[in-house]
């Protein structure tokens, strides 16, 4: 019997990897010698990096950067020698997770370290960059990363803007002289479940300035400034990708990344399941199991077990879902090739207990289902 284990981290709790082993180790309990293969996933966001490189055998590095309000910050990266392939993490360098609740403030946080990763990545010989990102504390529409990459944006005294998305307000001109010609032999895939525009209602600022710490006077300033830069952007490269999808991703480092590196969009969990080889490890299999920390009606927008059972499903693979907590709306999965899900509690208990408690409880859920599993196959 084979059986591929293929889940997302469970935030808070265990990575990707952790909770593959225990679900491992459930099933043997039940199958010892059945063929198990642990293909931890991610879908663009925290443990991307380290989801690839437990699956490719690649090798973690760390680059000393900007972080999103100025302070050093050292930011892990991944490296794919073989491939000549860097995995970048934007929240590494940029994350809203470096910045502390009352210090977060979208005007001025900027992308600049991440700009830095990219060109550390250059350093390293990159062919190919995968950029994930999620989890950003910043709405600079990608400026900061473009000013570390060489682009020199100026104000009306031709002196450099300051970092931030309200700054770009103060946009006079974009000089591309000194932009590292590196960038131009090299492919950038962005890894995103994020498909909003720059600007508007739906934009950068509108939906996730506020949680960036953007007052709603701050949320119109800054789409007016991002707007601005956009129109600047599309008067110095001859193109406007304002409104294309996932431009508004990352506080709109989608934009800069499609208007300037070129880069393509994937939605994250294929960009990861490409790399991990997880079609290849799927075929021939009798199951799969996947998981997430919270699974429900949010998981159709592209997230890992989403991502999964579309691949499954390609080659006619049954999945299972094992989930922290099943929420509103996960039903609708299960007409995108989900068969069952199943919650880790096995009765009352805090959200902390769950989380202490979450390799024993997902091993116990893991075995639970290979016994379900057993027991039908043996009245069929």
């Amino acid at each position: 019997m084979k059986i591929v284990i293929a889940p997302d981290s469970f935030k808070d709790s265990l990575s990707a990897q952790g909770v593959a082993d225990a679900i491992a180790l459930g099933l043997a309990e039940v199958w010892p010698q059945a063929q198990l293969l642990k293909c931890p996933m991610a879908d663009g966001g925290e443990g991307t990096v380290e989801s690839v490189l437990a699956a490719c055998k690649g090798q973690l590095r760390r680059t000393e950067v900007r972080g999103p309000l100025g302070a050093t910050v050292s930011a892990a990266w991944g490296w794919l020698p073989d491939s000549h392939a860097a995995i970048i993490e934007m929240a590494e360098a940029s994350g809203l997770q470096l910045v502390a609740v009352d210090q977060r403030n979208a005007c001025i946080s900027s992308t600049y370290g991440t700009g830095e990763l990219i060109r550390a990545a250059l350093d390293a010989g990159a062919q190919r960059v995968i950029l994930a990102i999620g989890g950003s504390a910043t709405n600079d529409a990608g400026a900061g990363a473009l000013q570390a990459l060489g682009v020199n944006l100026l104000d009306a005294n031709e002196q450099p803007l300051a970092p931030g998305g309200l700054a770009l307000g103060q946009l006079a001109r974009i000089d591309l002289a000194g932009i590292d010609p590196r960038l131009a032999s090299v492919r950038f895939d962005i890894a995103a479940d994020v498909n909003n525009p720059l600007c508007g209602p739906h934009g950068a600022s509108a939906i996730f300035g506020p949680q960036k710490g953007a007052s709603p006077e701050q949320v119109e300033q800054l789409d007016s400034a991002l707007a601005h830069f956009a129109d600047h952007c599309a008067s110095a490269l001859g193109k406007d990708v304002r409104d294309e999808p996932g431009s508004g991703a990352a506080g709109g480092l989608g934009f800069a990344a499609k208007a300037f590196l070129g880069a393509r969009f994937t939605a994250g969990v294929e960009v990861v399941a490409e790399l991990v080889g997880l079609a290849h490890a799927v075929a021939g299999a009798d199951l799969v199991i996947t998981g997430e920390g919270r699974f429900d009606a949010q998981t159709l927008r592209g997230k890992t077990p989403f991502g999964v059972a579309r691949i499954a499903r390609q080659q006619g693979v049954p999945v299972i879902v094992i989930a922290g907590t099943l929420g509103e709306g996960y039903q609708a999965l299960y007409e995108h090739g989900i068969d069952a899900a199943f919650a880790v509690t096995s009765g009352p208990m805090t959200l902390a207990q769950a989380c202490m408690d979450a390799p024993r409880l997902l091993r116990e859920r893991a075995t639970d289902i290979a016994r379900v599993w057993q027991m039908a196959a043996c009245h069929n």
